[in-house]
């Protein structure tokens, strides 16, 4: 059985798929920079870890905390490329399975988009908003994730993600945080959304 390393997924739209809302200059310094680093840094801990077997040792719960930093960058940012596009195709309420969870838990897209809202924009420091689903009591949940793995929840998937962290809007948006995230309501892509929330709930 063959070992492999994390890689850098490509965007599934060209740096100015996403303007007016986020620039190409942004997207690309996010996407190739900063998103390369997690992935950098994740497969320079597994070779550490590959060299333990040749005796080589090292302090494995500092290893085990910086891999799920650097792993949780690396799982969010993928899933943030995704659940983004155009503005022409995308933005606006949300249709089907997702939007029959809204109204069921929140009473409205306006109520979600609003707890949502406050939940990007009083993430402490760096972090992210997630919208996420829980089996077991068949709901879906707002969370804040501070960094990339402080506050996640086990076994809740993530549906939605929206990155807050400075380095993903401070060439548009300066230290604005509020601004940033009223643009991203304009290019979230409800059919990804949706795509993810099916084929979670399909699995028994």
């Amino acid at each position: 059985m063959e070992s492999k390393q994390y890689e850098l997924p490509a965007l599934p739209y060209d740096f100015k798929a996403l303007e007016p809302y986020i620039s190409a200059e942004q997207l690309q310094i996010h996407h190739d920079k900063h998103h390369q680093a997690y992935v950098d840094g994740a497969n320079a801990l597994l070779k550490k870890f590959d060299a333990r077997k040749s005796g080589e040792e090292f302090d494995v719960k500092a290893a085990a905390k910086e891999l799920s930093f650097n792993v949780g960058g690396y799982i969010l940012h993928d899933l943030f490329w995704e659940n983004m596009g155009p503005a022409t195709e995308n933005g606006g309420e949300p249709k089907g399975k997702i939007a029959e969870y809204i109204m069921k838990d929140f009473g409205s897209f306006e109520k979600f988009k609003k707890e949502f809202t406050q939940a990007a924009a009083s993430t402490e420091g760096s972090g992210w908003a997630a919208l996420t689903v829980c089996k077991n009591t068949n709901r879906i949940f707002i969370n804040q994730i501070e960094k990339h793995n402080v506050n996640a929840i086990p076994n809740q998937r993530i549906m939605l993600v929206l990155d807050v962290w400075e380095h993903a809007y401070y060439l548009d948006y300066k230290n604005v945080r509020p601004e940033y995230i009223a643009a991203f309501w304009n290019i979230v892509n409800w059919d990804k959304v949706n795509e993810r929330l099916e084929a979670w709930l399909a699995i028994e």
